[in-house]
């Protein structure tokens, strides 16, 4: 079933736009007039820029800025915020080959086609779009940020199970078999007869047997 994989109608001023967002304030909200005064992106074309970043995480519906576009303003990793805003946004492309950010034009052509089953010029511009969100993400680092992440993942509950600390009150033995005395007192009635008292160690009798 062709997935909807995301485009815009001109992808040219990609790169500017976050080079101005690092440059600027955060805004409270992400508006059309943000855009145009603000970073200067006056385009027509220019307006799908704040699709695209709410399509990557980095604003809300309201264009409110969610937590991690802050991480736009560093230059260290802004590229790797790009880069899992990319893999969100084309997770579809990126079921279909994990490595599509390293494809070649022609190679990301056939592989958008076979994904989304659009027409030629469609094609062309989410491989234009996806290209250029490409060049300024990181995904070398974020590649190895996750996976650092991997080897510090918590212990999964079966294998915490296994390596949980006794209760209070509980020892563990290693290398010994414990054993385990019980000590029974029995009052035995003054005025008991002798039957009574045989009937009394018949039935301890039976019951530790």
């Amino acid at each position: 079933m062709p997935q909807e994989l995301p485009y815009l109608p001109s992808y040219k001023n990609v790169a500017l736009l976050f080079e101005k967002i690092r440059s600027a304030k955060v805004p409270e909200a992400f508006t059309q007039k943000y855009l145009n005064e603000t970073l200067g992106l006056k385009s027509s074309g220019d307006r799908a820029l704040i699709t695209l970043l709410k399509t990557l995480g980095f604003i809300d519906n309201a264009g409110k800025p969610h937590p991690r576009y802050n991480a736009l303003k560093n230059e260290k990793i802004a590229g790797i915020e790009i880069a899992r805003g990319v893999k969100e946004a084309y997770a579809a492309l990126f079921s279909a080959n994990e490595k599509a950010n390293e494809l070649n034009r022609e190679e990301l052509k056939g592989l958008v086609a076979q994904v989304a089953g659009t027409d030629t010029g469609t094609t062309g511009k989410i491989v234009g779009t996806f290209r250029a969100l490409v060049a300024v993400a990181d995904f070398t680092s974020d590649d190895m940020l996750r996976e650092d992440e991997v080897e510090h993942v918590p212990k999964s509950d079966a294998e915490s199970r296994n390596q949980c600390p006794p209760p209070p009150g509980s020892m563990q033995f290693q290398g010994m078999r414990p054993e385990f005395h019980y000590n029974i007192q029995i009052h035995l009635p003054s005025n008991g007869s002798e039957e009574t008292y045989m009937n009394i160690f018949n039935a301890m009798r039976k019951v530790f047997k």
